[in-house]
């Protein structure tokens, strides 16, 4: 099924009496009862007991139901539909490179076309940006070690040799098995020791990062980290603590703006217990990976992300890929930015708009504010032009709202309808 959400769009002609003036309006908070349509008198009066003005209204509705603002009043003169949009969607693997990635290595290489086709069959602006050594050649020896590097092929690859594409980069550095989350913040703004050409570092990849994007980081390890995730994500910038190089701010830090707010952090690495993170997994021949893992788990259990065992080999992937999908599907986030369509009769007065988030739980009214530096934590929404209006911005407060109703597999809309007063926050 498609991921975009339905916006439902109702015209209906100014003058009639509902969407006059001079007419009683009904007031947030009230229940306007069986059989009493958007017709009703009830006065707002702020004295009125236990209805404060500011109030948001939910109306005891069904989603499937018309919307609560009849359009078959005697206003209604038509109904428009549009569609809500959604972010785009990063998802960033890290492989670590070691002499004993090579079974990891290998099933990445031929998963990773059906993973991206999965995703993009879901209707997501999607990007992958693969952290990892890049070449055709596996192994290859550096500086005396083997490293198994990962080349990803056509289509999501740009060509056969490795190349980056529409929906692909590579950055290509050489993973450290108990590194890679000091070269991912350090490679992510190429501060020293992890530029281009040194030991720990790549080419330069944050550019590659769309503004408005959800992010998804994976990655794929025998190993541990030895830098903490509390400093991964709060680190304050300086001195690596393990060595003379030096590191940016954690992803998390103010600095950072958001840029990874909400991000999903998922590994397939060798953990053996649901319960105790010490304990490692087992391969099936009785040999044991380096490392448990714990600070992975800390990072897995924090964002709510998936995890696979490594030690279950090729059985792992499959099963590892559709949730690592299924996570990035379900933390899309809608475009909190709505079109609104021209009406097929009638004209558009921008006085006489309401807009209502219609969920599984029923459907509320969301009042109009002055702007966005009047949202503060509560709901509304505002024009990009309130004489002549193209699109409404939904508070943050209703844009977490809709998207817990409106989305991949969820049954709700935002339906703007047109004609009666606009209730005003």
């Amino acid at each position: 099924m498609s991921l975009r959400g339905v916006v439902l769009v109702s015209f209906v002609a100014l003058g009639c009496a509902t969407g006059s003036s001079d007419a009683p309006q009904a007031t947030p908070g009230f229940d306007t009862g069986p059989g009493v349509d958007g017709d009703a008198t009830v006065e707002n009066d702020a004295s009125d007991e236990g209805v404060p003005d500011d109030v948001s209204m939910t109306l005891d509705s069904a989603p499937g139901d018309s919307p609560p603002l009849d359009p078959d009043a005697a206003c209604a003169t038509a109904t428009e539909v549009a569609k809500t949009e959604l972010l785009p969607v990063d998802i960033i693997w890290m492989v670590d490179n070691s002499s004993s990635m090579e079974p990891a290595v290998t099933e990445l290489k031929a998963g990773l076309n059906a993973f991206a086709a999965l995703i993009g069959g879901k209707s997501l602006d999607y990007k992958v940006i693969m952290l990892a050594l890049r070449s055709k050649t596996s192994p290859i020896t550096i500086s005396g070690s083997i490293r198994w590097p990962v080349c990803i092929p056509p289509p999501l690859a740009g060509d056969d040799n490795c190349g980056n594409g529409p929906r692909f980069f590579h950055a290509a550095v050489d993973v450290k098995s108990t590194q890679p989350l000091e070269q991912f913040i350090g490679t992510l703004d190429q501060t020293e020791g992890y530029k281009a050409g040194q030991e720990r570092g790549s080419e330069p990849w944050k550019a590659q990062l769309r503004p408005t994007a959800t992010r998804t980081i994976v990655l794929v390890t025998d190993h541990d980290s030895r830098f903490s995730a509390t400093d991964f994500e709060t680190f304050a910038g300086g001195k690596n603590p393990f060595n003379s190089l030096t590191l940016p701010p954690g992803i998390l830090h103010p600095s950072r703006a958001g840029m990874f707010a909400g991000y999903v952090f998922a590994a397939l690495y060798g953990y053996g217990s649901e319960t105790d993170p010490s304990v490692m997994c087992m391969y099936p021949d009785g040999r044991y990976p380096p490392a448990s893992g714990t600070v992975y788990t800390t990072l897995v259990k924090k964002t709510g992300g998936p995890r696979a065992k490594l030690c279950d080999g090729k059985a792992a992937w499959g099963p590892f890929f559709d949730a690592v999908a299924s996570a990035v599907t379900k933390t899309a986030k809608l475009s909190c930015e709505v079109t609104i369509p021209l009406p097929s009769t009638g004209t558009l007065d921008p006085t006489k708009v309401n807009v209502h988030i219609e969920g599984a739980s029923g459907t509320t009214l969301v009042p109009k504010v002055s702007g966005a530096a009047a949202c503060g934590s509560g709901p509304g929404w505002y024009y990009d032009d309130d004489f002549a209006p193209k699109k409404i911005f939904l508070c943050p407060a209703s844009c977490d709202l809709a998207n817990s109703a409106v989305g991949v597999d969820k049954p709700g809309k935002i339906s703007l309808q047109f004609g009666c007063k606009t209730e005003i926050r």
